[in-house]
């Protein structure tokens, strides 16, 4: 059997303007996660959180914070993410050259710590760091705005990176339905990140659909 799937709403795509009321509904509705995704209109083309925001809604929401940093240089903040409540820090390989030595920084802070891929990087580069994750990011669209078409070449991703590693989370971030969550499992995923097709409709609903296939055996 696949590993516990867990479904991570992407804030991304709230009303920003109730978000603590946003986060308990998202709870309340049975999300695992919430899916901050930070970008800093460099590395990706949009500008969205920053630690104060993160710090005010934080105790506001008992549900563990999957703070994705879509920054260059990550690691001039990562002090700054953690004291603000990030439970996971995911950092981009292709935003910073001493990958090694963020995710060790990560570490230090006492978070868990991911690594995300965007979909033309290939897997090679998590070959010698792997051991060091907890988690892998692949990103089944490309990074910078929600509401995007999933890519189908991401289901060999999964399966490559699944093949490094059976005990790494395999986070998926970008065009996650019903439709697209059951190939996502079947090739080893476990985490899913899931912005317009929660808030689109019921949260409680939408996410129960997602769930419901927790059941299922690989």
């Amino acid at each position: 059997m696949t590993k516990n799937i867990k479904i991570a709403p992407s804030i991304l795509s709230a009303d920003f303007s109730i978000l603590r009321e946003e986060l308990k509904a998202l709870e309340i509705a049975g999300a695992d996660w919430a899916h901050i995704d930070v970008m800093d209109g460099n590395f990706v083309p949009n500008i969205t959180f920053g630690p104060p925001v993160i710090k005010s809604i934080r105790k506001h929401s008992n549900l563990f914070f999957d703070v994705h940093l879509m920054i260059e240089a990550p690691e001039r903040y990562l002090d700054a993410f953690a004291h603000a409540g990030a439970d996971m820090i995911t950092i981009h390989v292709e935003s910073t050259i001493h990958l090694h030595r963020v995710i060790q920084q990560v570490k230090s802070l006492g978070k868990k710590v991911g690594v995300s891929l965007n979909p033309a990087t290939s897997v090679d580069c998590l070959k010698y760091i792997i051991d060091e994750l907890d988690m892998v990011l692949i990103m089944s669209v490309n990074p910078g705005f929600g509401g995007q078409s999933f890519i189908e070449t991401t289901i060999q991703k999964i399966k490559d990176v699944r093949e490094m590693s059976s005990t790494v989370d395999i986070q998926i971030d970008g065009g996650i339905t019903d439709k697209t969550i059951l190939k996502c499992i079947e090739a080893g995923a476990n985490i899913f990140v899931a912005g317009s097709y929660v808030f689109s409709g019921n949260y409680k609903e939408r996410i129960e659909s997602l769930k419901i296939i927790d059941k299922v055996v690989i």
